[in-house]
């Protein structure tokens, strides 16, 4: 019997409050009604521990919150999980979600308790014998400003346990400068899994093709590194060595595709856990991401066909 491998996820837990749909843009000094409002767990590490919940996957976060009520509420929606999380003095990082008709999003995030995650805190937090042979997701890299400054260490305590690190670094919010290149080059040269969707893939390379923007990210992997963009509607590419992988995604009704990166990155790794190719694993993550974007309360499991778009 094959044993499925341990899973992680360290990075950015936030709270999401979520307002819309929202079109025009409001002018200045006015007021406008807005028919869906939801709070919740937010931050791409906070979707991907929610979606493998969803999944009923046991997993370990290392992660952060507030001193303020924000941070309450985050700890006790993670309940046993949050027991070890270090509350930064100060407010949590909130980000409001305004959705357009179109399903297109804009975010108004503050930075709040994120800057303040550092190495020495996930290193305490986290199992690592446990972990062993596992894969741990690394999420928020431009939010979470102290731990990503020393990413190199925990690179070398994941290959000290043969843990496979996965990476999702988010947008810049300084934009893809030559600084910020450089980094994300030497993150990616020490990430078994890279997971970007196509503008972080696109920007990053300066190819305009995602399948050679795929390609361009392998190249700077390790010997056997799977590299993965995310292209929406159109499902996803992956290139593993010199193979490529491509998983078209079904026409679903969008209720809300907040989230919906986070929920594929979910969704793949926990295929390639429990040992299953990556082509597969590629048409896995797209239909439980489909199924997630089109289902309210979100659905992870892939038990029944997303709802096709009529």
């Amino acid at each position: 019997m094959t044993m499925t491998r341990p899973l992680a996820t360290v990075g950015n837990v936030n709270v999401d409050f979520i307002l819309g749909p929202l079109a025009p843009w409001p002018k200045p000094g006015s007021e406008v009604l807005c028919a869906r409002d939801e709070l919740r767990v937010g931050g791409a590490a906070g979707n991907v521990a929610q979606a493998w919940r969803g999944m009923g996957r046991p997993f370990q976060i290392a992660a952060n919150a507030g001193s303020d009520k924000f941070g309450d509420w985050l700890c006790e929606e993670f309940g046993p999980l949050a027991a070890r999380w270090p509350r930064t003095t100060g407010s949590t990082t909130v980000s409001v979600g305004l959705i357009h008709p179109n399903d297109e999003r804009t975010f108004l995030t503050t930075a709040g308790h994120l800057p303040a995650l550092d190495w020495p805190q996930v290193d305490a937090m986290l199992d690592w014998e446990a972990l062993r042979g596992g894969i741990v997701m690394l999420c928020g890299s431009f939010l979470t400003d102290a731990l990503c400054s020393d990413y190199e260490a925990l690179f070398a305590k994941a290959r000290r346990f043969g843990i496979s690190v996965a990476l999702d670094t988010g947008w810049p919010p300084e934009g893809w400068s030559d600084a910020v290149l450089a980094r994300v080059r030497d993150w990616i040269a020490q990430s078994d899994i890279v997971l970007f969707n196509e503008a972080e893939a696109t920007s990053f390379t300066g190819l305009a093709d995602p399948l050679e923007a795929a390609t361009a990210l392998s190249s700077l992997q390790p010997e056997a590194g799977i590299a993965v963009v995310k292209i929406g509607p159109k499902g996803a590419i992956a290139r593993a060595g010199d193979t490529t992988h491509r998983a078209a995604a079904p026409a679903v009704r969008v209720r809300d595709t907040i989230g919906a990166g986070d929920v594929f990155n979910a969704a793949f790794l926990v295929a390639l856990a429990d040992g299953r190719a990556v082509g597969e694993a590629l048409g896995s993550a797209v239909g439980c991401a489909s199924r997630a974007i089109s289902t309210e309360p979100r659905q992870y499991l892939l038990q029944e066909a997303p709802e096709v778009q009529a």
